[in-house]
């Protein structure tokens, strides 16, 4: 295996910047050599992993060797960050988004000069009660305030129907109207087991920016949440693998006690949808052909879930 490089233009060397996904123990090495900061946007990495850190710094971290969050948010500009708040559960059961990621990312978007950010989630049973019980219980809606992020209750939810070009399970979808009006959508969720489809990734988080999300469940939950790829993926992906909950998702258990947690303090960002949920199964110890939804869009053309093709950079901090 190659000696980590060091570059002049960043302090990326750290304590254990290499070429390559750290996955279970193993190095998934990228197909082409670069070096990070040298010649134009092209050079950058295709995919972020940085670990052994807090949820705020591994932001921080990876927003960085990804080119800045000025690459993504420009002065003036709307945008939307949708996390994983979809049950009434604490932060330490890993059903829903680190809330200081939430928070991190917020500030990381005004500080790039984003004029309004939104945060919100469909929740899955979206009485008025229950959806502030989830937003207010993972700690989101304090840690989103906090960062000046404007929290759009569920009951003043707007949707439009739009149509999906090519999806085979799924022709149309109603979608959030912030998401059909801003200018930038970052993917926030937490990696997690999900009964029905093995993992709630990236992919599988759009489901609550849609308003007739159970119409994937009747006719093909795997198709349909690849084919809503083929209307709009994210513009970022941030993955948060800092508390993965193992089994009994996605809402886990209601006392963080009985949940099946495992601590990996670790962070994936990429524009790639389908390549971060790729690699978020591998540090979930699944193949990423094992997961239907990865593999149809993979099919479909909306990523690339072949880590080896890419180019990915891991920081160890």
């Amino acid at each position: 295996m190659k000696e980590p490089q060091k570059f002049n233009r960043r302090e990326v060397l750290g304590k254990g910047l290499s070429l390559g996904l750290l996955v279970g123990g193993a190095v998934i090495l990228g197909k082409t050599d670069f070096l990070l900061g040298q010649g134009p946007s092209a050079s950058l990495p295709d995919l972020v992993a940085v670990k052994n850190g807090e949820p705020d710094a591994l932001f921080k971290k990876a927003i960085d060797l990804l080119g800045g969050m000025r690459r993504f948010v420009k002065k003036g500009q709307t945008v939307v960050v949708k996390p994983n708040i979809g049950f009434p559960r604490v932060p330490e059961v890993g059903a829903t988004t680190h809330p200081l990621l939430v928070k991190t990312i917020i500030e990381s978007c005004y500080a790039a000069g984003a004029g309004k950010v939104y945060v919100f989630d469909n929740v899955v049973t979206p009485t008025a009660g229950n959806a502030r019980n989830c937003y207010r219980l993972s700690g989101i809606d304090e840690a989103a305030r906090a960062a000046r992020g404007i929290v759009v209750p569920v009951d003043d939810f707007s949707y439009r129907e739009v149509r999906i070009p090519g999806g085979k399970k799924l022709k149309t979808a109603d979608v959030h109207g912030l998401i059909l009006d801003c200018d930038v959508f970052i993917n926030v969720p937490v990696l997690k087991h999900h009964s029905s489809a093995h993992l709630s990734i990236a992919m599988k988080n759009l489901m609550g920016i849609v308003k007739n999300r159970m119409e994937y469940h009747l006719v093909g939950l795997d198709q349909c949440i690849a084919d809503f790829c083929l209307y709009r993926k994210p513009d970022l992906n941030v993955v948060d693998a800092y508390r993965v909950l193992m089994s009994q998702g996605p809402a886990g258990p209601s006392n963080p006690h009985f949940a099946d947690v495992q601590i990996k303090k670790t962070l994936l960002v990429s524009q790639d949808i389908v390549a971060v949920d790729a690699a978020a199964a591998r540090i979930f110890g699944k193949d990423p052909e094992d997961i239907g939804y990865i593999k149809i869009g993979h099919a479909q053309k909306s990523g690339n879930m072949n880590l080896k093709d890419l180019k990915i950079v891991t920081y160890a901090m």
